[in-house]
C-alpha cells in the first residue's frame, strides 16, 4: 500500500522538525494536528513499512537504529544492568 499524504507528512516532519521553533511536541500539534502520543505511534508503525523505507531510506534506517538502541537500553535496565 503506497504512503498516504499523512504518512509522507510525518516522515517529512521527522526529517526536518529541528528547523521549527519551539518544542517538538508543540510543533507536532501545530503542524500535523496530532497528539504527540499518536504521532509516535504512527511513526513507529510507519518506519517498519517497505514503502517508508523506499521513500526515505536514510531517515527510516536512522529512526530504526534509534528505536532499537532505546529498546536495548530499556532491556538492560529491566535486567538490572542500569542499577548501581
Amino acid at each position: 500500500m503506497p504512503l498516504s499524504d499523512r504518512d509522507r507528512a510525518i516522515l517529512a516532519f521527522e526529517n526536518e522538525w529541528r528547523r521549527h521553533a519551539g518544542a517538538k511536541e508543540e510543533a507536532i500539534r501545530a503542524e500535523l494536528d496530532l497528539s504527540p502520543a499518536r504521532y509516535y505511534q504512527l511513526l513507529g508503525r510507519l518506519i517498519d513499512t517497505a514503502d517508508a523505507q523506499a521513500h526515505d531510506p536514510m531517515l527510516v534506517k536512522r529512526l530504526r537504529r534509534l528505536r532499537d538502541a532505546r529498546a536495548r537500553q530499556r532491556e538492560g535496565h529491566a535486567a538490572g544492568g542500569g542499577a548501581r
